[in-house]
C-alpha cells in the first residue's frame, strides 16, 4: 500500500473535545451548519475543516488550532504566532516584581494552578493568601501541587541545588503555611512525584514557567510570562504537562 493510500488516523483530541463538552456529531454539525457527514469525516479520517471551522471550534473548545489540527498552519506561521505568546521574561525569578505576580493572580476568572517542588516564598506571601482566599470563594477553581517531601526525587533535587534535606523540609513548611487555603473549600491540594523541568503557574489562559537549571535554586532561574492565543504553540505544551501531573498527583491526606 503506497503512502498516499494509508487510511487516516482519527482526530482523537476532536474526538475527546466533543465528549468533554457533551457534543454528538449531529449537534456539533447542527451548531455549525454542515452536514453531519462532514463532522464525521473530521474526526474518522482527520479531514481538516476550512479556516473559518477550525476558528469556530478552537473558540468553543478553548484549545488552540494547532492543538486539534497540527497540520493546517504553515510552519512559518506557528513559529511568528508562538513568539507571540511571550508576554515578559525575566532572567530570575526574583526580578519580577511582586506587584505582577498579584495583578496577575487578581486578574483571573476562572482559575488558577500552581505546580512547584515546595513554592516556599508562594506560601509565605499573605498577599497572594489572601487573593487566592477571595478568588476560591468567587467560584474560581484553584488548585495546588507540591512534591511529596518523602520522595526519591525531591532528595535528589535538594543535592543539586546543595540543600541537602533542606527541600523536603520547605515543602513541609509550605504545608504548614498553606493550612488557611488548605481548609477552604474550592481549593484543592495535590502532592505529586513528578520530576519538574519548570515550576508552572497557571492563571486562566496566561502561565508563568519558572526553568529549573541544575545547581541553582528555582529563584535564581529565569521565568517566562506567557499568554495563549489562537496558532501558537508555545505556551500549550506547559498547560498540557501541568494537566499530566496533575492527573498524576494524589490529594493530600488529612496526615500531610
Amino acid at each position: 500500500m503506497s503512502k498516499e493510500q494509508l487510511p487516516k488516523s482519527p482526530n482523537e483530541r476532536l474526538r475527546r473535545a466533543m465528549a468533554e463538552h457533551g457534543l454528538t456529531n449531529l449537534a456539533l454539525a447542527e451548531e455549525l451548519d454542515v452536514n453531519v457527514k462532514t463532522v464525521v469525516r473530521w474526526i474518522t479520517e482527520s479531514r481538516i475543516p476550512y479556516p473559518r471551522y477550525r476558528y469556530q471550534l478552537a473558540t468553543r473548545f478553548k484549545v488552540d488550532e494547532s492543538y486539534l489540527w497540527p497540520d493546517a498552519l504553515p510552519r512559518s506561521r506557528a513559529v511568528a504566532v508562538s513568539q507571540s505568546e511571550i508576554v515578559q521574561v525575566y532572567p530570575h525569578r526574583a526580578d519580577m516584581p511582586r506587584d505582577d505576580w498579584l495583578r496577575l493572580f487578581k486578574s483571573a476568572q476562572d482559575e488558577i494552578g500552581v505546580l512547584v517542588y515546595a513554592g516556599l516564598f508562594f506560601a509565605e506571601d499573605t498577599g497572594l493568601e489572601r487573593i487566592l482566599l477571595k478568588k476560591a470563594k468567587a467560584g474560581v477553581r484553584v488548585r495546588v501541587m507540591l512534591g511529596d517531601p518523602s520522595d526519591a526525587h525531591i532528595a535528589e533535587r535538594g543535592e543539586e541545588e546543595g540543600i541537602g534535606d533542606g527541600l523536603a523540609s520547605k515543602i513541609r513548611n509550605a504545608l504548614l503555611l498553606f493550612r488557611k487555603l488548605r481548609e477552604t473549600e474550592g481549593i484543592e491540594f495535590r502532592l505529586h512525584r513528578t520530576v519538574l523541568y519548570n515550576s508552572i503557574y497557571v492563571v486562566d489562559d496566561q502561565l508563568l514557567v519558572n526553568t529549573h537549571i541544575y545547581g541553582l535554586a528555582a529563584a535564581r532561574a529565569p521565568i517566562w510570562h506567557l499568554k495563549k492565543i489562537p496558532g501558537g504553540e508555545l505556551a500549550a505544551p506547559y498547560r498540557e504537562s501541568f494537566e499530566a501531573v496533575w492527573d498524576l498527583s494524589v490529594p493530600l491526606s488529612e496526615e500531610d
